[in-house]
Protein backbone atom coordinates (compact mmCIF):
# COMPACT_ATOMS: atom_id res chain seq x y z
CA UNK A 1 0.00 0.00 0.00
CA UNK A 2 3.03 2.53 1.31
CA UNK A 3 5.04 1.00 -2.11
CA UNK A 4 1.84 2.29 -4.37
CA UNK A 5 1.45 5.83 -2.35
CA UNK A 6 4.99 6.47 -3.05
CA UNK A 7 4.83 4.99 -6.77
CA UNK A 8 1.58 7.10 -7.33
CA UNK A 9 3.79 10.07 -5.60
CA UNK A 10 7.11 9.71 -7.95
CA UNK A 11 4.79 9.14 -11.05
CA UNK A 12 3.45 12.47 -10.20
CA UNK A 13 6.11 14.26 -9.01
CA UNK A 14 8.25 13.51 -12.82
CA UNK A 15 5.03 14.59 -14.44
CA UNK A 16 4.78 18.20 -12.90
CA UNK A 17 8.82 18.26 -13.39
CA UNK A 18 8.47 17.39 -17.32
CA UNK A 19 5.61 19.98 -17.35
CA UNK A 20 7.74 22.90 -15.48
CA UNK A 21 10.69 21.93 -17.76
CA UNK A 22 8.41 22.33 -21.25
CA UNK A 23 6.77 25.55 -19.76
CA UNK A 24 10.53 27.25 -18.81
CA UNK A 25 11.67 26.23 -22.70
CA UNK A 26 8.68 27.74 -24.62
CA UNK A 27 8.85 30.88 -22.56
CA UNK A 28 12.63 31.17 -23.49
CA UNK A 29 11.98 30.48 -26.85
CA UNK A 30 9.14 32.93 -26.86
CA UNK A 31 11.32 36.37 -25.12
CA UNK A 32 14.23 35.58 -27.76
CA UNK A 33 11.89 35.27 -30.44
CA UNK A 34 10.13 39.00 -29.40
CA UNK A 35 13.89 39.86 -28.90
CA UNK A 36 14.37 39.06 -32.46
CA UNK A 37 11.58 40.91 -33.58
CA UNK A 38 12.47 43.91 -31.54
CA UNK A 39 16.10 44.06 -32.91
CA UNK A 40 14.48 43.12 -36.24
CA UNK A 41 12.75 46.49 -36.01
CA UNK A 42 15.48 48.35 -34.64
CA UNK A 43 18.04 47.24 -37.18
CA UNK A 44 15.16 48.10 -39.80
CA UNK A 45 14.62 51.92 -38.48
CA UNK A 46 18.54 52.40 -38.68
CA UNK A 47 18.80 51.42 -42.14
CA UNK A 48 16.10 52.77 -44.08
CA UNK A 49 14.50 55.77 -44.30
CA UNK A 50 10.48 56.60 -44.53
CA UNK A 51 9.31 58.40 -47.40
CA UNK A 52 8.08 61.94 -46.06
CA UNK A 53 8.87 65.42 -47.12
CA UNK A 54 7.71 68.60 -45.76
CA UNK A 55 6.32 71.58 -47.30
CA UNK A 56 7.32 74.76 -45.55
CA UNK A 57 4.09 76.80 -46.32
CA UNK A 58 5.00 80.27 -44.90
CA UNK A 59 7.91 80.38 -47.07
CA UNK A 60 5.57 79.10 -49.91
CA UNK A 61 2.97 81.72 -49.73
CA UNK A 62 6.14 84.43 -49.90
CA UNK A 63 7.86 83.29 -52.41
CA UNK A 64 5.33 81.29 -55.27
CA UNK A 65 4.87 84.03 -57.49
CA UNK A 66 0.55 83.00 -57.92
CA UNK A 67 0.22 83.55 -54.10
CA UNK A 68 2.34 87.16 -54.52
CA UNK A 69 0.34 88.08 -57.14
CA UNK A 70 -2.96 87.07 -55.55
CA UNK A 71 -2.03 88.83 -52.57
CA UNK A 72 -0.65 92.08 -53.91
CA UNK A 73 -4.04 92.48 -55.63
CA UNK A 74 -6.35 91.77 -52.76
CA UNK A 75 -4.36 94.26 -50.53
CA UNK A 76 -5.04 96.83 -53.69
CA UNK A 77 -8.56 95.87 -53.48
CA UNK A 78 -8.40 96.64 -49.84
CA UNK A 79 -6.62 99.94 -49.84
CA UNK A 80 -9.41 101.02 -52.67
CA UNK A 81 -12.04 100.04 -50.32
CA UNK A 82 -10.96 101.35 -47.32
CA UNK A 83 -9.70 105.01 -49.47
CA UNK A 84 -13.63 105.05 -50.86
CA UNK A 85 -14.89 104.87 -47.76
CA UNK A 86 -12.75 107.43 -45.92
CA UNK A 87 -13.46 110.28 -48.85
CA UNK A 88 -17.31 109.24 -47.89
CA UNK A 89 -16.79 109.76 -43.97
CA UNK A 90 -14.82 112.51 -44.48
CA UNK A 91 -17.55 113.85 -47.19
CA UNK A 92 -20.09 113.26 -44.17
CA UNK A 93 -18.55 114.82 -41.28
CA UNK A 94 -18.16 117.88 -42.99
CA UNK A 95 -22.07 117.66 -44.09
CA UNK A 96 -22.84 116.65 -40.32
CA UNK A 97 -20.37 119.61 -39.17
CA UNK A 98 -22.10 122.28 -41.46
CA UNK A 99 -25.79 121.00 -40.01
CA UNK A 100 -24.96 121.57 -36.79
CA UNK A 101 -23.62 124.92 -37.81
CA UNK A 102 -26.96 126.05 -39.11
CA UNK A 103 -28.64 124.91 -36.74
CA UNK A 104 -26.78 126.30 -34.06
CA UNK A 105 -27.55 129.71 -35.81
CA UNK A 106 -31.30 129.39 -36.73
CA UNK A 107 -30.49 129.15 -40.78
CA UNK A 108 -33.13 126.65 -41.71
CA UNK A 109 -36.15 128.20 -42.39
CA UNK A 110 -38.20 125.56 -40.58
CA UNK A 111 -37.69 123.19 -38.15
CA UNK A 112 -39.31 120.69 -40.95
CA UNK A 113 -36.72 121.93 -42.77
CA UNK A 114 -34.14 121.02 -40.02
CA UNK A 115 -35.72 117.20 -39.42
CA UNK A 116 -35.29 116.51 -43.00
CA UNK A 117 -31.77 117.43 -43.78
CA UNK A 118 -31.08 115.68 -39.80
CA UNK A 119 -33.28 112.51 -41.52
CA UNK A 120 -30.98 112.81 -44.84
CA UNK A 121 -27.51 113.06 -42.75
CA UNK A 122 -28.65 109.65 -40.87
CA UNK A 123 -29.51 107.77 -44.28
CA UNK A 124 -26.35 108.68 -45.44
CA UNK A 125 -24.08 107.11 -42.46
CA UNK A 126 -26.64 103.95 -42.50
CA UNK A 127 -25.72 103.96 -45.86
CA UNK A 128 -22.04 104.21 -45.70
CA UNK A 129 -22.35 101.48 -42.96
CA UNK A 130 -23.82 99.16 -45.13
CA UNK A 131 -21.40 99.85 -47.74
CA UNK A 132 -18.52 99.43 -45.72
CA UNK A 133 -19.89 95.97 -45.16
CA UNK A 134 -20.63 94.92 -48.44
CA UNK A 135 -17.03 95.86 -48.82
CA UNK A 136 -15.56 94.14 -46.23
CA UNK A 137 -17.96 91.01 -47.01
CA UNK A 138 -16.86 91.13 -50.80
CA UNK A 139 -13.53 91.18 -49.98
CA UNK A 140 -13.40 88.17 -47.49
CA UNK A 141 -15.12 86.10 -50.10
CA UNK A 142 -13.01 87.17 -52.76
CA UNK A 143 -9.99 86.02 -50.27
CA UNK A 144 -11.59 82.34 -49.63
CA UNK A 145 -11.55 81.76 -53.45
CA UNK A 146 -7.88 83.09 -53.76
CA UNK A 147 -7.27 80.82 -51.17
CA UNK A 148 -8.61 77.97 -51.79
CA UNK A 149 -7.52 78.28 -55.95
CA UNK A 150 -3.97 78.14 -54.12
CA UNK A 151 -4.88 75.06 -52.40
CA UNK A 152 -6.52 73.38 -55.40
CA UNK A 153 -3.51 74.90 -57.45
CA UNK A 154 -0.64 73.24 -55.11
CA UNK A 155 -2.57 70.15 -54.19
CA UNK A 156 -2.79 69.57 -58.28
CA UNK A 157 0.76 70.72 -58.80
CA UNK A 158 1.83 68.00 -55.55
CA UNK A 159 -0.22 64.99 -57.00
CA UNK A 160 1.49 65.09 -60.30
CA UNK A 161 4.87 66.38 -58.61
CA UNK A 162 4.71 63.10 -56.46
CA UNK A 163 4.53 60.92 -59.63
CA UNK A 164 8.43 60.52 -59.99
CA UNK A 165 9.39 61.69 -56.10
CA UNK A 166 7.33 58.35 -54.54
CA UNK A 167 6.55 59.91 -51.50
CA UNK A 168 4.31 58.22 -48.98
CA UNK A 169 3.01 61.37 -46.89
CA UNK A 170 3.66 65.30 -47.76
CA UNK A 171 3.31 67.46 -44.34
CA UNK A 172 2.78 71.17 -44.30
CA UNK A 173 4.93 73.22 -42.26
CA UNK A 174 3.02 76.52 -40.58
CA UNK A 175 5.82 78.76 -38.62
CA UNK A 176 6.91 75.37 -36.86
CA UNK A 177 3.87 74.33 -35.95
CA UNK A 178 2.64 71.14 -37.46
CA UNK A 179 6.49 70.04 -37.63
CA UNK A 180 8.60 70.95 -34.13
CA UNK A 181 11.52 69.60 -35.71
CA UNK A 182 12.56 68.21 -39.16
CA UNK A 183 15.58 66.89 -41.24
CA UNK A 184 16.61 69.48 -43.70
CA UNK A 185 17.21 66.72 -45.89
CA UNK A 186 13.02 65.99 -45.78
CA UNK A 187 12.23 69.56 -46.49
CA UNK A 188 11.00 70.09 -50.20
CA UNK A 189 9.78 73.70 -49.82
CA UNK A 190 12.36 75.63 -52.02
CA UNK A 191 12.37 72.45 -55.25
CA UNK A 192 8.36 72.67 -54.97
CA UNK A 193 8.73 76.65 -55.24
CA UNK A 194 10.91 76.68 -57.69
CA UNK A 195 8.98 74.27 -59.71
CA UNK A 196 5.72 76.18 -59.19
CA UNK A 197 6.90 79.19 -60.78
CA UNK A 198 8.71 77.28 -63.41
CA UNK A 199 5.32 75.72 -64.71
CA UNK A 200 3.76 79.74 -64.37
CA UNK A 201 6.14 81.02 -66.80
Amino acid sequence: MNKNISLIFNVVLAIAVIILFILFFKQKNSSNSVAGVASTFVDSSKTALLPIAYVNVDSLLLNYKYAKDANEALMKEQENSRATINYQMRQLQSEVADFQHKLDNNAFLSRQRAEEEQARLSKKQDDLQQLNAKLSDQLMQKQQKVSEALRDTINSFLKTFNEAKKFQLILSNTSNDNILWGDKGLDITKEVIDALNKRMK
